[in-house]
């Protein structure tokens, strides 16, 4: 069976969480662990190799202090300011009752301590303040100690569970985590991969007689792992009753209870936002029409939106990335910019949204060569390497938002950390999950111009959040549609699609072509057949300019059996380099949320080099077998934000409960002049376009915009 929420968690979720999602497309190892107990403690035996080398800094190392600095800054802000989280005058019953618990923890008279230990703050580089600099790259991250790694083996080996999970368990829990695991078993579930199961016949081992499912430590730790599995599918919080339910399935005999314990111990935060802007009446109020209201009902009688739980991790994020919005809105100096409506609305506002397909990609970079001939600085990022041009390589005009993140690329910054840019321009927007946001909009100074510009209609970021689609929906800024149409019969096939019609294109020239199969091994050897040879012998294209998308990673008929098949043929090899020969087209996550393509060009003792969009990489030898994968057959995640000359979508019968609009229009639309659908699910195919859609996300960015700017009527 292939496994279609592997691929992509929004898609298809499994009550509240998706146990077996990724974070990411590209996190796919640690994605796997969770469905695959016993491959995820080999991967985790290289993890915990790796932290004891402590190899040198390297981009995905950059990446992610970056994202610890953020943390920090926000928590370090969060911290100067009074009052509760959020405010909770219409809670009532349970929800009134956590928010009671929460601002105890605030108020000092109950525990507050964090369930999991927070990542030290790495020092701030000091700068000239007369100069603009590239900030240094910061200091590789401790390695756990020979001491901490040996009490955390012994007591592993005391609960049965493998001793490879000490690097990952010091990781999470750090320098003290014998002592926490000890005290706690059920912190167990902070790493990677391990299932409440799991934990449970830990905590048995170690607890004996003493262990119960009405443990309090264990209802903390499953709803903090229930909110964590819940960011996998794009959420950043949760309502009340559906991290209740998730505790029910897990017998947990009170959830109630439970959920308001992990407040009361500061392992989550709870939240009721406002839907409305303040002062702003409902529609109906006056008008008389629609159902009378009941007799003596007034307007604290209306429901109140229902209570959200979420990871201070998250919600920090999205505070400090509607708070940076709010910044920049409130912070430009508005001008008169000649032009289209674009530029309008861009000359009269510091957050402006665009949208449109492939071909209103052309209105933003119009609009950041103009504004660079009028003397601003600016800048254009993208998610994808591949799509920058080698004049974009050249002119340092485009980067990745994850060279721009790490330092790697881009302008310098100045001495508050703030890039040197009047104006950024960000496309493929959709792929921006809340902690990217966050970070981005952190590093912009006060005055610039932020353009958000993207299709609407794709799959959402892989991260937890949905940026884009609630800077959308909050309505708070400009928002610029663009006109102009994918052209061709590939553009008619997509927009189509996103209306949510599968419709029949005229194709003189091959664009689309339909190929039938009855399953997935015929499924495997058609695709073999197109990228090596029909589609070179029709287009001229190479095999290296093909690209094949599929629902999932598992399956007779997912990514490991498409590239396993894919190097048998295009680039036979032992795999003498932990599976990998040189020539091949593999796929590496630097870091969670995140994927690179590339090509293996060989391996030295340091680990395996590969050639990407981005320059040359080296992936250290304990991280290959973790992070690394075969990249000819991607999921519909790993190549958003990609555009390949061809495309083999493969859709095997069993691919259809993986399938919706978001999913078909975003695997079709990767096509630049071909596609080929090998298809197997029949009808399943036009029905998900006509009717499946993804999930909504449970986000918080949206009512928070909205309390920020909505009063202040920018729109």
């Amino acid at each position: 069976m292939t496994e279609p929420a592997g691929e992509t968690a929004p898609e298809a979720p499994e009550d509240v969480t998706h146990e077996d999602a990724p974070t990411t497309a590209e996190a796919t190892d640690t994605a796997d662990a969770s469905a695959e107990s016993a491959e995820s403690s080999e991967a985790v035996e290289s993890s915990e190799a790796s932290t004891e080398d402590a190899p040198e800094v390297s981009e995905a190392q950059a990446e992610l202090a970056a994202q610890r600095e953020l943390r920090a800054r926000i928590e370090a802000r969060k911290a100067e300011k009074s009052g509760p989280v959020a405010s909770g005058a219409k809670l009532s019953g349970t929800a009134a009752d956590l928010l009671a618990a929460v601002r105890a923890v605030e108020g000092g008279s109950a525990s507050g301590g964090a369930f999991f230990a927070p990542a030290p703050e790495p020092p701030r580089p000091t700068r000239a303040p007369e100069t603009t600099v590239r900030p240094p790259s910061p200091a590789a991250p401790a390695a756990p100690t020979a001491g901490a790694l040996a009490g955390v083996r012994e007591v592993l080996a005391r609960g049965g569970a493998p001793e490879a999970l000490a690097g990952q368990v010091v990781g999470a829990l750090g320098e003290q985590a014998a002592e926490a695991l000890t005290e706690d078993p059920w912190r167990l579930l902070a790493v990677p991969g391990v299932r409440p199961e799991q934990a449970d016949g830990f905590a048995r081992a170690l607890l004996g007689g003493a262990c119960g499912p009405d443990d309090p430590r264990r209802a903390v730790a499953l709803t903090v792992w229930l909110l964590d599995h819940a960011a996998l599918q794009g959420h950043t919080a949760l309502t009340v009753d559906e991290v209740a339910g998730g505790l029910a399935r897990h017998q947990v005999p009170d959830p109630e209870k439970a959920v308001g314990t992990a407040v009361s111990e500061g392992a989550v935060l709870v939240f009721q936002e406002e839907d409305e802007a303040p002062g702003e009446p409902e529609e109906d109020e006056e008008d008389g029409e629609g159902e009378a209201a009941p007799e003596g009902a007034g307007p604290d009688d209306e429901p109140a939106e229902p209570a959200l739980l979420g990871l201070d991790r998250y919600a920090l994020a999205e505070e400090s990335l509607a708070d940076g919005l709010a910044r920049l809105v409130r912070t430009v100096t508005l001008r008169e910019w000649d032009g289209g409506e674009l530029e309008r609305a861009v000359g009269g506002h510091g957050l402006v949204l665009h949208t449109g397909g492939e071909a209103a990609r052309a209105e933003p970079l119009e609009l950041a060569a103009t504004a660079r001939e009028h003397g601003l600085r600016v800048l254009v990022a993208v998610h994808d390497a591949e799509r920058l041009s080698e004049e974009d390589r050249a002119s340092g005009t485009a980067v990745t938002l994850a060279a721009l993140l790490s330092g790697t690329a881009g302008p310098g910054r100045d001495e508050e950390g703030s890039l040197a840019l009047d104006l950024l321009v960000v496309l493929d927007a959709p792929q921006l999950d809340v902690e990217t946001g966050a970070m981005l909009v952190e590093a912009l100074p006060d005055g610039c111009r932020l353009v958000l510009s993207g299709d609407p209609e794709v799959l959402g970021s892989a991260g937890p959040g949905a940026v884009f689609a609630d800077a959308l929906a909050a309505r708070v800024c400009p928002r610029v549609a663009s006109r102009r149409p994918d052209p061709g019969p590939l553009g008619e096939l997509v927009s189509g699609i996103g209306i949510g019609e599968l419709n029949q294109v005229e194709a003189p020239g091959k664009e689309v072509v339909i190929v039938p199969v009855r399953d997935a091994g015929e499924a495997v050897h058609r695709t073999v057949q197109l990228v090596a040879d029909s589609v070179p012998r029709a287009f001229g294209l190479t095999p290296e300019q093909t690209r094949v998308i599929t629902v999932g990673h598992g399956g007779s008929a997912g990514t490991r059996a498409l590239n396993t098949a894919l190097k048998q043929r295009l680039n036979p090899g032992p795999g003498r380099f932990g599976g990998y020969d040189p020539g091949d087209r593999v796929a590496y996550a630097p870091v969670p949320g995140r994927t690179v393509t590339g090509t293996v060009l060989g391996a030295d003792a340091e680990g395996l080099r590969l050639r990407t969009g981005d320059g040359e990489v080296l992936v250290p030898k304990e991280r290959v077998e973790s992070a690394l994968r075969h990249g000819w057959a991607l999921t519909a995640h790993q190549a958003a934000g990609g555009r390949w000359p061809a495309v083999v979508v493969v859709l095997p019968g069993d691919a259809a409960p993986g399938l919706s609009r978001p999913w078909v229009y975003t695997a079709f639309g990767r096509a630049e002049r071909h596609l080929s659908v090998v298809h197997g699910v029949d009808q399943a195919l036009p029905r998900s376009v006509a009717e499946v859609l993804a999930p909504a996300r449970t986000t918080r960015l949206r009512p928070l915009l909205i309390a920020l700017l909505a009063a202040s009527g920018e729109e």
